[in-house]
């Protein structure tokens, strides 16, 4: 195993958290593959450089404190990312219950002071809100009962 090669890659994993699949990507930049790649993984993960589940939960709770993502969002991205069930079900555990429906109450109440000037029919607003929080990824059902409760419908 080439100690160089080894060291750029450790380098490129402590500047941020990275998934095997990223590190892989890389690794095949610098022309390393296979038996040599899979062994420089193995070294970074055994160096507590590469944790898929470490870099869950940073991506899980970053997005959603971030951008405000809503959990299906995240988990489709970290499936995307190929992350095992095991690293998802951890990293989506950053994800306080209460933060999350707070965060779900303030971007629904902030579109509507935006979209009520423009909207005037109250189930249209509804319906625009409720697909806006649908695409930020948070679950329908939750969505449908936070537009139902706020004010003025």
């Amino acid at each position: 195993m080439d100690r160089l090669i080894l060291q750029k890659a450790a380098s490129y994993c402590a500047y941020q958290e990275r998934t095997q699949d990223e590190v892989k990507q890389r690794l095949k930049k610098w022309n390393v593959w296979g038996e040599e790649a899979d062994e420089i993984i193995a070294e970074l993960i055994s160096m507590n450089y590469l944790s898929e589940e470490r870099f869950a939960k940073t991506y899980a709770g970053g997005k959603f404190r971030m951008k405000s993502w809503g959990r299906m969002k995240i988990k489709q991205e970290l499936n995307r990312r190929g992350l095992s069930d095991y690293s998802i079900t951890s990293g989506m555990k950053e994800i306080n219950d209460e933060a999350y429906l707070s965060t779900l109450k303030d971007l629904l109440a902030k579109k509507k002071i935006l979209l009520e000037n423009a909207e005037t029919d109250k189930f249209k607003l509804k319906q625009k809100l409720a697909r806006f929080a649908l695409g930020k990824g948070y679950e329908s059902e939750l969505v449908w009962k936070v537009v139902g409760g706020m004010e003025g419908f």
